[in-house]
């Protein structure tokens, strides 16, 4: 039972890393933030949008940004707080009291195991429902006519034709999209579904399968098709700001789409590489603690703050850019999103270990 223990030691060593981490984390978001801002400027003056809508837009993409920074914030951070523990010799303290390096290893651990809980907290807790109101309220103040159903829905209306879609699955890709026809005296004309739809730039929307309903006088005449193809000036940017992106849906309902796409033999490559790369992402923060670990007890263990944030931001971006290019792996070869999705986390957990293994 003792083994299992939280002692002062793992305390005191989870304290000093997450005062570091938590300090990246906070100028990495003002960073982050900042930008995010800036991109709203082209929006501001747009129907109602003002500085004060931007400002709240920012604040409330602001728990994204924390799990999807979380693995670099992790790295740097535990550079910047073991760091200071090496230049003040306490972690040689620790080693000449007899203490192994893998026994320092576990009060690390216990760090980075607390920055995973706080991920999947922000990522499936916080984040989506703060990143929907914040598309709610952008898309209240540009644009007329829309109205919002449910808590993934989005609708629109554009002359007599009214289209509601429950979900965005790519960046011109939406799931389940409803299309009203109206007539002139605003009765009801036809009512569509299809599954999947696409859009391209001329505003030209493609929906695959097809089921209407039309109405007339009399009677009502169904009939199904593969496709039909409508003309809109609702376009996907616009519909973009109102509906999900798969990256702000929790895992559960991200895992429901992912089933809806493959029960209707529709394409979930991306959607499920989006998925296992949260999963992965978030589980990295706890690698990248321990491969900030052996660093200290190496050529880095006398340099400066300079050194372990160069350092740190190094491998965060090496991290990104690998993530990056495999996420376009997967969308243009259609490689496996489960294997490419863990490479990055898997790579950083084996460079890791191993180099904990060779510290003398």
């Amino acid at each position: 039972m003792a083994a299992i223990m939280i002692t002062r030691l793992d305390r005191y060593l989870l304290v000093a890393i997450l005062r570091g981490v938590g300090l990246v984390a906070a100028v990495l978001l003002t960073l982050g933030g900042s930008f995010l801002f800036m991109e709203q400027q082209d929006d501001i003056g747009v129907g109602q949008y003002t500085t004060g809508d931007a400002l709240l837009f920012v604040l409330l993409n602001l728990p994204q940004q924390v799990w999807e920074l979380l693995p670099i914030s992790a790295l740097i951070g535990a550079l910047l707080g073991l760091g200071t523990l090496a230049r003040g010799s306490e972690l040689n303290v620790m080693r000449a009291s007899g203490l192994s390096i893998w026994r320092i290893a576990r009060g690390v651990s216990i760090a980075g195991l607390a920055l995973v809980a706080a991920g999947f907290f922000f990522s499936e807790i916080v984040a989506p429902p703060a990143a929907q109101v914040a598309r709610q309220l952008k898309t209240f103040a540009k644009f007329q006519n829309v109205n919002f159903g449910g808590s993934q829905e989005a609708w629109a209306r554009d002359g007599n034709l009214v289209i509601t879609i429950e979900r965005q699955l790519g960046k011109s890709q939406f799931g389940g999209m409803m299309v009203f026809e109206l007539n002139d005296d605003h009765s009801l004309r036809a009512i569509g579904r299809a599954i999947t739809a696409r859009a391209d730039a001329s505003g030209r929307w493609l929906l695959e399968p097809y089921v209407e309903s039309r109405f007339d006088t009399d009677r009502v005449h169904s009939a199904q098709t593969a496709n039909r193809q409508i003309d809109s000036k609702i376009g996907a940017e616009f519909l973009g700001i109102a509906a999900a992106e798969p990256t702000q849906l929790p895992t559960a309902t991200l895992w429901r789409v992912i089933s809806h796409l493959e029960t209707n033999g529709l394409d979930a490559h991306e959607s499920r590489y989006v998925m296992w790369s949260r999963i992965a992402r978030i589980v990295a923060a706890f690698f990248a603690v321990m491969l900030a670990f052996p660093f200290v007890f190496g050529s880095l263990r006398s340099s400066g703050t300079g050194s372990w944030v160069a350092t740190g931001l190094g491998l965060g971006l090496l991290f990104f850019m690998m993530q990056n290019l495999l996420e376009s792996s997967v969308r243009v070869f259609g490689s496996d999103p489960l294997l490419f999705a863990w490479i990055p986390t898997a790579l950083m957990a084996i460079v890791g270990f191993t180099l904990i293994a060779r510290v003398r």
